[in-house]
């Protein structure tokens, strides 16, 4: 029974207030919700944390890491460890924002980082998840995606009608940790949709699954309000 929780939270630099700056507190709600569902997570009293999410390759960061900020135009190093500023390897930016995210909480268990690259295949995404079943012997998974990003004419991806029934098929699969749903989502049309989270969401699926047992879901935030779906889930053992 490896995998013992789980969180999904979405990724966008904005939900950062030094990168917000004055709009900061158009996110409070989503930044609330995020927060909740890393102390959910932690309350599961896990061996060690997993920050999933998607990156330049697929697999594990070894620390020392440290992502930044400095991208999005505030002089701000996030490492993946609290506390160790060693800047080491480079997150990328959903695991920059998913260490953001842990370090607003006080962290007790071993901290690790896997990545999946955005096209990333069944093959691809079963190996990694069986890497991170490995982590430990009771492991929680802080999972980092958003979901598409044509949600209106001035989304990033422009406005596609397609958008928003993928989006109510996430947002009704993270609700229910419907693995088989997370496990269908077609690649193709997710790149179209320019969507971030589908691979990391099929790691979650795998690993849920190879974990055994049921799960029970909560979803906590449903929001586009740039164009761009945010959501947060929490998973638990049934």
């Amino acid at each position: 029974m490896p995998l013992v929780a789980a969180a999904v939270c979405p990724h966008p630099p904005l939900l950062v207030p030094e990168v917000a700056g004055a709009a900061a507190s158009e996110l409070d709600d989503l930044r609330a919700a995020c927060d909740l569902a890393v102390r959910r997570l932690l309350a599961a009293d896990p061996d060690a944390v997993v920050l999933l999410g998607v990156g330049p390759s697929t697999g594990p960061i070894r620390p020392p890491a440290t992502g930044s900020l400095q991208p999005w135009g505030v002089d701000l190093d996030v490492p993946l460890i609290p506390g160790q500023p060693d800047r080491g390897a480079v997150l990328p930016l959903s695991l920059t924002v998913g260490a953001w995210l842990l370090a607003r909480h006080a962290v007790r268990p071993a901290v690790a980082a896997v990545q999946v690259t955005a096209d990333a295949g069944p093959v691809e995404v079963a190996a990694l998840a069986e890497q991170v079943a490995a982590a430990g012997e009771r492991v929680a998974l802080l999972v980092l995606g958003d979901g598409s990003a044509c949600r209106g004419e001035k989304a990033p991806g422009y406005d596609d009608q397609r958008a928003l029934p993928y989006d109510k098929r996430v947002a009704a699969a993270l609700a229910e940790a419907d693995l088989d749903a997370l496990r269908d989502l077609d690649a193709g049309l997710s790149g179209q949709l320019k969507v971030a989270g589908r691979a990391s969401w099929q790691v979650l699926a795998e690993a849920a699954r190879s974990s055994g047992g049921g799960w029970r879901g909560e979803l906590l935030h449903d929001s586009a309000p740039y164009g761009v779906a945010y959501f947060v889930a929490s998973w638990e053992r049934a």
